[in-house]
Formats: C-alpha cells, sequence, structure tokens
C-alpha cells in the first residue's frame, strides 16, 4: 500500500519495503487510490533505512563517523600495518569496486551507458582506474584522461588492465567545457590528501566540470575535488558532484554534502573500528556500498 495510506506508519518493515520495490506494483483497493508504481531493484547496494523520526527528515547523520585529515592518513598507515597485513593493491581493489558498485546502483548502464574517468595521479586516481575498469565489466562504455601518469608499477599495472579492455584513454585536449558527451563523469582527480591549487592540465580538466560548465551527472571518489578535506568548499566556487562515493569513512569536508551520498569500503576490521571509534552503517548481504544520505 502507499505509505501514506498506512494507519500509523511507525516502522517500514522489510515485508512492505519489499512490496514498494517489487518487480509488480502493490494491488490496493480502489477507495485507497492508483496501486504503487514499481521500484528498481538494487543489487549493488542498499539504501540505509532509518525509522522514520524527525531527526532523520532534518538530515541528522551525526549516527556515522566522520575522518578528519590525520585521521584519515593514519587509518590507512594501521591498515597496511604487520599487525592487519592490508596492501595498497587490494584497499585500492576494494575501493574501487565499491565506487564502480556505487555508480551501477544508481545510475545503471541503462540509462547511463557512457563514463568518462578523470584520473589523477595519487591513490585517488588509482581508485578511478580499478572503477574504471570495474565499470567496462558492468556494461558501461568506459575513456579514461589520465594526464599525469606516475612510474610505480602498481599503475603501470592498472593502465594494462584498462587497455587490455578496450578503454579508451583520452588527452586533455580532448576534454572541454561544456562539450561533454558522456552520460556520467567520474571525478578521481584529487584525494584528502591533495594541497594547493591545482597544476595543468589538471587545472583544466577540473574546469571542465565545475558548475558553470554544465558537466554530465558528476560522482566524486571520496572528496570532491579541490575540496579541503576538513573544510569543504571553502570559497563556494568548488566542484558540486550529483554524487559522493565516501571510502572507508565519510570525510569531515563532506558533512553538509547536499547531494547523492553512498559509502564504499567494506573491509574495516574490528581493531580499527575500536581504535577510531568508528560508526559506521552496516552493509547488508553482499552489498560494496551503502547509500547514507
Amino acid at each position: 500500500l502507499p505509505v501514506q495510506m498506512i494507519a500509523k506508519p511507525r516502522v517500514i518493515t522489510p515485508l512492505l519495503r519489499c512490496a514498494l520495490r517489487g518487480g509488480r506494483a502493490a494491488t490496493a483497493p480502489a477507495s485507497l487510490g492508483p496501486p504503487v508504481a514499481p521500484l528498481p531493484l538494487k543489487s549493488n547496494c542498499r539504501l540505509l533505512w532509518r525509522r522514520p523520526t524527525m531527526a532523520s527528515a532534518s538530515r541528522n547523520i551525526n549516527h556515522i563517523t566522520y575522518l578528519g585529515q590525520e585521521q584519515a592518513q593514519q587509518l590507512d598507515v594501521d591498515l597496511m600495518s604487520d599487525a592487519l597485513g592490508f596492501s595498497i593493491e587490494q584497499l585500492m581493489e576494494l575501493a574501487g569496486l565499491s565506487v564502480a558498485a556505487a555508480v551501477q546502483d544508481h545510475f545503471p548502464p541503462q540509462t547511463h551507458n557512457t563514463c568518462l574517468v578523470l584520473v589523477g595521479p595519487g591513490n585517488n586516481g588509482g581508485d578511478g582506474l580499478v572503477a574504471a575498469r570495474h565499470l567496462t565489466h558492468f556494461g558501461y562504455s568506459v575513456e579514461v584522461c589520465y594526464p599525469k601518469r606516475t612510474d610505480k608499477l602498481l599503475f603501470h599495472g592498472l593502465v594494462t588492465q584498462c587497455e587490455s579492455l578496450g578503454i579508451t584513454f583520452l588527452d586533455p585536449e580532448q576534454i572541454e567545457p561544456g562539450q561533454l558527451k558522456h552520460s556520467i563523469v567520474l571525478d578521481a582527480l584529487f584525494g584528502f590528501s591533495f594541497k594547493g591549487p591545482p597544476r595543468p592540465p589538471l587545472d583544466k580538466l577540473l574546469g571542465a566540470i565545475l558548475p558553470d560548465a554544465r558537466p554530465p551527472a558528476l560522482v566524486s571518489v571520496d572528496i570532491p575535488s579541490g575540496w579541503h578535506v576538513e573544510k569543504g568548499d571553502e570559497d563556494g566556487g568548488g566542484l558540486r558532484p550529483d554524487m559522493l562515493v565516501s571510502l572507508t569513512a565519510p570525510k569531515l569536508g563532506v558533512k553538509d554534502f547536499k547531494g547523492i551520498h553512498y559509502l564504499g569500503g567494506r573491509f574495516v576490521p574490528p581493531t580499527i573500528t575500536e581504535k577510531y571509534s568508528l560508526r559506521l552503517p552496516e552493509y547488508p548481504g553482499s552489498a560494496q556500498c551503502v547509500r547514507i544520505d
């Protein structure tokens, strides 16, 4: 039944959620109005449902921990310590997979079938290269712009993997503001360690996805490129992504983000949760990401 027709709707039960999201419309007597339209079934990610209180309606998101820059950097160091045994390759693969899963969940290839991935020189860019590979396997036509390449073996391998799938690599000169024809742009230029103004040619790529350039649907990885990791968009003239995929835990700078917000990175061990007093949502089933806006 439509939610507004149910007496005293204290909780959206799993059974009701299934009825609302099922493959066919839920039926109801004519006196109760038209049937509920079917909603698409999401498979890779799940919306984080909460009890419908005034707090959740007012975007009270204090139930999730937001990390500062030093905490986020130290958390990665701890994950790659001998005590926990993660490698940078593992973390990058898991992060990129969760980004691709979130994109597929909200912008499926049936409606958004082309994707441009803008890749920076750091680990955020590596996440973007991994996501580009997975998005190709998910059915998207993907192109990558990666102008500031590194000599690190890890990144050479990520590029080779993308090229083996037939992914086209574009030159920065091919990226013009207002001329992007892709359905989605994935912003993987700068991560939470970036400081200072961007240098050429990355400044041009950033300019091509600013609001004045009217870019396609814009998805940022972990933090919108150019935002301060703790203070956000300080001058108000930065990117305005339609969607953000935070990794491991959201950063302080995106606490007031107004767009669609996913969390990915389903690999945090209990020792990290306890050390940083993390409050994170549950990932249901085999989901690699969860929606938290």
